[in-house]
């Protein structure tokens, strides 16, 4: 039996007793894996050297993403101790209904099982997908990129300890290490519930076309923010200057800027704001007009630009003639991740909003709000772009489905069929 399936029997395994698990047991779990990640962090900063120095290279953005520091860190303890504060998602109860005297239906949120998830080199991570699962009662198996390979393998080491000793059963989460072990994984349908792969489109096509199990994607993060004709030249220099900036690695930072024929001002103000922040613009053709004539550094874009997620400082800028052209642009060629209109106008944000196939739809604040940690949902599995379970930042309900409840009193169908009883359908909550 391979190592992956032997993983994948353990979760499968561990899923019942953690979905049948305590609150108290896993919230007290995830405070002594932040205790151990803090008391650990110099060997897992010395493996995070290890996998920097092998990375000369990568790309600045992905060099970025593997760094696992101080900050890094801090962050990853605050989200563990956000989730173990917050309530159980597991057993809310989320509808009851009497079908008939003393028969009540009630839906039950519950954990889906066990959940694989493929993500990029980033080690932070691993630690946010591995405690949602925890927190929401699925096993996990862990594939991260090979450019985090000691980071991960350190991270997971002292995860895997802190969590045995404080209860959980022996094999909740499990730590893949090859493209093998992916491939593998795709087969056992019997095992795995769901696979959550992070990365670009053609990469989670692949994953969606070589296996039965239901796959949720995690894809590119093309996002826009369009400056629409009242916009603010102020508002728009802050806000772009973020959104782009902040972290421009990220799969919320802003990809595109579109800006109405009628917002010269708030183009040039943005303009400027990212060429000081050493920004490089890739214009159109009416877009570079205004930028030259302000004397802001820009150069031709071309179609690609459009589909482009740079994940670096290079943002693409084109000028439309109205709101609907924008709305238009946007869902053809963006990514349904997130996107903002910056307006004061309140007829057109709800036009906006009513219209943009997006998973987030903001209006006058940056697109790095995508962020289950934002949102307040303590981290996220990843931040879904399809329509099907969730969508957005997978926060700790994510995670979850339900299961129906039925409780009755000897209650059998013949009575309802020939009319001794009668169906109620009494809504309770």
């Amino acid at each position: 039996m391979s190592d992956v399936r032997v993983a994948a029997r353990a979760a499968r395994e561990a899923s019942f007793a953690l979905a049948a698990s305590p609150s108290e047991t896993r919230s007290a779990a995830l405070l002594a894996i932040a205790g151990a990640l803090e008391a650990g962090k110099e060997t897992i900063f010395a493996a995070n050297r290890l996998d920097l120095q092998a990375a000369d290279d990568l790309s600045a953005p992905v060099k970025k993403r593997l760094r696992f520091d101080e900050a890094k860190l801090a962050d990853v303890l605050a989200g563990l101790r956000a989730l173990a504060a917050m309530e159980d998602p597991i057993g809310r109860e989320q509808m009851r209904t009497e079908l008939a005297d003393g028969l009540v239906l009630s839906r039950v949120s519950c954990p889906i099982g066990v959940i694989g998830v493929i993500f990029e080199s980033r080690p932070d991570a691993l630690v946010q997908i591995a405690s949602l699962c925890l927190k929401s009662g699925n096993a996990v198996l862990l594939k991260g990129g090979r450019e985090a390979m000691h980071t991960n393998e350190a991270l997971f080491a002292v995860m895997e300890k802190a969590s045995l000793e404080a209860g959980l059963p022996a094999g909740w989460a499990g730590l893949l290490t090859t493209r093998e072990d992916v491939r593998g994984m795709l087969e056992l349908d019997e095992d795995i519930d769901l696979i959550i792969p992070r990365g670009s489109n053609a990469f989670v096509r692949m994953i969606m076309d070589n296996t039965r199990i239901p796959v949720l994607g995690h894809s590119d993060g093309v996002c826009h923010i369009y400056l629409h004709e009242d916009c603010d030249p102020e508002m728009a220099a802050r806000v772009v200057l973020d959104g782009k900036t902040q972290y421009p690695a990220a799969c919320n930072a802003v990809e595109t800027l579109l800006v109405h024929a009628h917002a010269t001002q708030a183009l040039v103000a943005a303009g400027r704001a990212l060429a000081d922040a050493g920004v490089r613009i890739r214009a159109d053709a009416r877009a570079q007009a205004v930028l030259a004539a302000a004397a802001v550094p820009c150069e031709p874009a071309d179609a690609s630009d459009w589909r482009a997620e740079y994940l670096d400082l290079t943002i693409s800028v084109r000028v439309v003639d109205s709101l609907d052209e924008a709305i238009a642009h946007i869902n053809r060629y963006g990514s349904h991740h997130t996107d903002c209109i910056l307006t004061g106008e309140e007829d057109a944000a709800r036009r906006f909003f009513a219209r943009v196939d997006s998973a987030g739809v903001y209006q006058n604040c940056s697109t790095r709000f995508a962020d289950g940690y934002r949102y307040g949902f303590g981290a996220e599995v990843g931040i879904a772009t399809g329509k099907l379970h969730a969508r957005g930042p997978m926060g700790v309900e994510g995670p979850c489905s339900y299961k129906y409840i039925l409780r009755g009193h000897g209650d059998t169908v013949a009575q309802l069929a020939d009319g001794r009883r009668t169906f109620t359908h009494q809504k309770l909550l």
